[in-house]
């Protein structure tokens, strides 16, 4: 259960700002606007430390809650900028376009592919087969992962496809992402990034029925994983 002890607001306000700003496509001074026609005078560096504090663990439970995925994956990275710098978030769905992880990272390279991959396999198991683009570093990263299953005595390994139409699904899954951070133009630091995109990843999961055992409207299931 996640705590609000000490907040000035209700659990249930506090939780419908954080929801619409990671659902819609509005900056902090929009949320504050509409708020305030609302009749709730919250100003927007509130709203800001709402979100950063909260969508990671909302997101967390979420990871926790979330639906079985299928062993074959589609995995690609996209740009986000931060404090005016491009940094790279990478994600990974199942061929049904489910989402399976994500992570921000500042660089696209091997240690970072390889980071990812560790991260999504703790969260999803094993694959059986992951599809990526034309990246070496991604490559690097799979043939990682088929070291470690050697080195563990597995007689098997992960089939990797580079084949761009193939990976056409997580693409096109980037694109509900990058329509709500667009209106944010950039993120004032890395953990603000992080924050958000865990929030909107989530919501975003919400909105595909990811959730296992979690009824009712989308808000009312993202703020069912606050306990």
């Amino acid at each position: 259960m996640i705590r609000f002890k000490g907040s000035h607001y209700p659990k249930h306000l506090i939780l419908y700002a954080v929801y619409f700003y990671v659902r819609y496509a509005v900056s902090y001074r929009d949320l504050e606007e509409i708020l305030t026609e609302r009749g709730v005078h919250i100003d927007h560096a509130t709203l800001n430390r709402w979100v950063v504090k909260y969508a990671p663990l909302i997101a967390a439970e979420a990871q926790k809650r979330k639906s079985a995925t299928g062993r074959s994956w589609r995995m690609d990275e996209t740009c986000i900028k931060v404090k005016g710098r491009w940094t790279y978030l990478y994600r990974a769905v199942d061929k049904e376009g489910n989402t399976l992880d994500f992570m921000l990272s500042e660089r696209r390279d091997e240690a970072a592919a390889t980071a990812f991959f560790i991260r999504t396999i703790q969260s999803n198991g094993w694959p059986d087969k992951v599809v990526i683009d034309k990246s070496g570093a991604n490559l690097v990263g799979l043939e990682n992962m088929n070291i470690l299953l050697i080195l563990s005595g597995w007689f098997w390994l992960i089939e990797v496809l580079q084949v761009k139409y193939l990976n056409n699904i997580v693409e096109q899954d980037h694109r509900f992402i990058k329509k709500l951070t667009r209106p944010m133009q950039g993120f004032k630091s890395f953990a603000a990034a992080q924050a958000t995109l865990a929030g909107i990843e989530t919501a975003h999961m919400i909105r595909k029925g990811q959730l296992v055992g979690n009824g009712g409207t989308d808000f009312q299931q993202f703020a069912a994983l606050a306990g």
